[in-house]
C-alpha cells in the first residue's frame, strides 16, 4: 500500500496543476472578452445587442475559425499548407454562416494576394500544390477569370514539365543504345 500513494499523488498533483491551468485560460479568455467588449464600447458601439452578439460568437465556432484565419494570415499562411491556411478557415466559416460578410470580405480583399502565390507555387514547379491551391481559391469564386488564367498556366507548366521528361527519357534510351551496341 505504501507504494501507491506515491503513484495516486502523482496523479492528484498532476490533476490539480491541470485544473489550474484550465482555471486560468478560462480566466485569461474572460479576461480578453472583457477587454474587446471594453474596446467596443469606447469607439461607440451602437447598442448592447452588437456587443452581446460580437461575445456570442467570439465563443461559437465562427468566432473560432476567425481567429485561426487572423493567425493564419499573419504567419503568412494564406492558402498553404493544407489544413491551416487562412483561406481554408474563412471558407469554413462559410459552410457555418454562408452570409458572413466579414468572411466573404476577407477573402475578396485577399484574392490578388493569394493568386500571385499561386503564380509563385507554378513558377517553383511545385504543380500539384498549385492545382490544390487554385481549387482552393475556386471554391470562394469559381467563376474568377484570374483563376483561368492560373489554370492556363499550370496546364502550359504541366506541359513543360511532361516534354522535358519526354526528352529525358529519350536521351537515357539512346545513350543505352548506344552503350549497347559499343564492343
Amino acid at each position: 500500500m505504501p507504494r501507491l500513494l506515491p503513484a495516486v499523488s502523482q496523479r492528484y498533483a498532476l490533476a490539480l496543476v491541470s485544473f489550474f491551468v484550465l482555471v486560468g485560460a478560462a480566466g485569461i479568455f474572460r479576461y480578453s472578452q472583457a477587454a474587446a467588449n471594453a474596446s467596443l464600447d469606447d469607439v461607440g458601439a451602437s447598442s448592447a445587442s452588437t456587443v452581446e452578439v460580437a461575445a456570442d460568437d467570439s465563443q461559437s465556432g465562427t468566432g473560432i475559425l476567425f481567429a485561426l484565419a487572423r493567425d493564419a494570415m499573419h504567419d503568412g499562411r494564406l492558402v498553404a499548407p493544407a489544413g491551416s491556411n487562412a483561406y481554408e478557415f474563412y471558407l469554413s466559416v462559410l459552410q457555418l454562416d454562408p452570409e458572413n460578410r466579414a468572411a466573404q470580405d476577407a477573402l475578396r480583399e485577399s484574392f490578388p494576394r493569394a493568386a500571385a502565390e499561386i503564380e509563385h507555387t507554378i513558377n517553383q514547379k511545385n504543380l500539384e500544390e498549385a492545382r490544390r491551391e487554385i481549387d482552393l481559391l475556386r471554391e470562394f469564386d469559381s467563376n474568377n477569370f484570374t483563376l483561368a488564367l492560373l489554370g492556363g498556366k499550370l496546364s502550359a507548366a504541366r506541359n513543360i514539365v511532361m516534354k522535358q521528361h519526354e526528352a529525358e527519357a529519350e536521351r537515357i534510351q539512346q545513350a543505352n543504345e548506344a552503350h549497347a551496341t559499343a564492343p
